[in-house]
């Protein structure tokens, strides 16, 4: 067992109802922040990992748009990753999606949900002794979220899918690390013979728990720093803190009267004019501005935008907005391939 691969499980089936209208032309993962795909910042996260070239990538996507656009996003981008990818065609919840996988999990593990972005080093994995490890961040208000409950010893004595109380503040991010994918998937199928669910979805969190029952040894890792990109408004927040840890220096962009106010992500292969871009603008390839002021926004590649002042907007790939040049500032949510004229 020790000779097998790390297996890395990004689950990603969701319907993405909370990034409408932008999923119902691609994939959540595949939206882009700061200047890049999530699915990308979500992979450069694992380059800290002990024995990355051997790691096996399974990614569980949902059907259309999933199963067409992630595989063929991954060739393209990342051709030398050893890839699989599952189906699921029915969301069941995440223990459904990983029972799923069960042909390619063989072995130590992490699964990481793809709405979740953080700072943290996996090398310590390489010597851990854990049965498993559930990243975690104390939060003011942790009951939208699941929540780990440790014991005196330090260990977790069970996890609480989104709590009633406030009072423990451990919330689970969305990562975890398992020494026995073989381990997690009995747990898995125990939790599916019991009719463990929540609102008719089978939780991650109840597996882990049943695993606790049956003796193993879960800790915690905290970490400082967690974002989400699972709504419209969290994925600007997200693209803002994003930008701020991105070096200034990479992203000089000079154009014709173009002032930009940093920090801000622009694309070499945009074109603007007349324009004021940031701060915390993100400006895709192929971006074609003029006459506008661009604030806290995120511009996918193919966009035409004039005469327009935007803010706390997200404009899908190849949208057109057409403003009126007043000066007026607009929030807009506008998907793929759409054009609007005001």
């Amino acid at each position: 067992m020790a000779n097998e691969s790390l297996k890395i499980v990004i689950p990603m089936a969701g319907w993405g109802t909370r990034m409408r209208p932008h999923t119902w032309s691609k994939p959540k993962p595949l939206i882009s922040v700061a200047g890049k795909t999530s699915l990308e910042h979500l992979l450069d996260m694992f380059k800290s990992l002990p024995d990355l070239d051997n790691s096996e990538f399974i990614f569980i996507v949902g059907p259309f748009l999933g199963e067409l656009q992630i595989p063929a996003f991954v060739k393209e981008n990342y051709p030398n990753l050893k890839a699989h990818y599952v189906v699921q065609h029915e969301m069941k919840g995440q223990s459904h999606a990983l029972a799923l996988a069960r042909e390619y999990l063989r072995g130590p593990m992490i699964i990481c949900f793809s709405d979740t972005l953080m700072e943290t080093d996996f090398s310590f994995l390489s010597k851990e002794e854990a049965d498993g490890v559930a990243w975690v961040m104390p939060v003011e208000d942790p009951r939208r979220f699941g929540v780990a409950e440790e014991g005196a010893d330090g260990w977790v004595k069970r996890f609480i899918e989104k709590p009633q109380s406030v009072d423990n503040n451990l919330v689970v991010v969305g990562c975890y690390y398992f020494k026995s994918a073989e381990k997690l998937l009995a747990a898995i199928d125990d939790q599916i013979q019991r009719g463990v669910t929540l609102k008719n979805e089978y939780f991650l969190t109840d597996a882990v728990s049943i695993m606790i029952e049956s003796g193993a040894k879960i800790r915690t890792n905290r970490i400082s720093t967690w974002l989400d990109t699972g709504t419209i408004e969290a994925t600007l927040d997200t693209n803002r803190i994003l930008l701020e840890k991105q070096d200034k220096q990479a992203n000089k962009y000079t154009g014709t009267q173009v002032k930009v106010i940093e920090p801000s992500f622009i694309h070499p292969s945009a074109e603007i004019r007349n324009s004021t871009i940031g701060p915390y603008a993100s400006i895709g390839a192929n971006c074609k501005i003029e006459n506008c002021q661009i604030v806290e926004s995120i511009l996918e590649a193919d966009c035409e935008i004039n005469d327009s002042a935007l803010s706390r907007s997200l404009i899908g790939n190849q949208a057109k907005v057409k403003g009126r040049g007043d000066g007026h500032v607009m929030q807009l949510n506008v998907g793929d391939t759409s054009s609007i004229i005001l």
